[in-house]
């Protein structure tokens, strides 16, 4: 498969992926993010690197740093899901695959750190044929 059709593949799955978990204002609905992935809030939350009181104040899981990291991290899992199987798998990486350009740390070390972008570019190096 050519490296287009494997780009409008992922954008597709990763396109559904955002269209089933980000609500119609653009806020990630935690609710249907839970049922997804089988998590509790305090799962999500670890996963996340947030608080869990976070999850449960609507004020809080409203405010632009809860939104952007809930959407990183959603980013990065819709992005692989492809290639690791199904969400599921593309969680479970997410969450403990090590990383070898990044010294071993997963991809939910980095980003509760801020680095998403790190590992989108890492993504993105990796898609065009770059050693992982």
């Amino acid at each position: 498969m050519s490296t287009k059709a494997k780009k409008k593949r992922e954008g597709s799955s990763a396109q559904r992926l955002r269209l089933e978990l980000i609500g119609p204002k653009g806020t990630v609905a935690i609710d249907r993010v839970i049922k997804s992935f089988g998590f509790s809030k305090a799962q999500l939350a670890e996963t996340a690197g947030l608080s869990v009181e976070t999850l449960y104040r609507p004020n809080r899981l409203k405010a632009p740093k809860t939104q952007v990291r809930l959407k990183e991290m959603l980013e990065i899992v819709a992005r692989v899901a492809d290639w690791a199987g199904g969400k599921d798998q593309a969680m479970a990486w997410y969450r403990a695959e090590p990383l070898p350009a990044f010294g071993g740390r997963t991809a939910e070390s980095l980003v509760k750190d801020g680095k998403a972008t790190a590992v989108r570019d890492y993504l993105d190096h990796v898609a065009l044929g770059g050693f992982a």
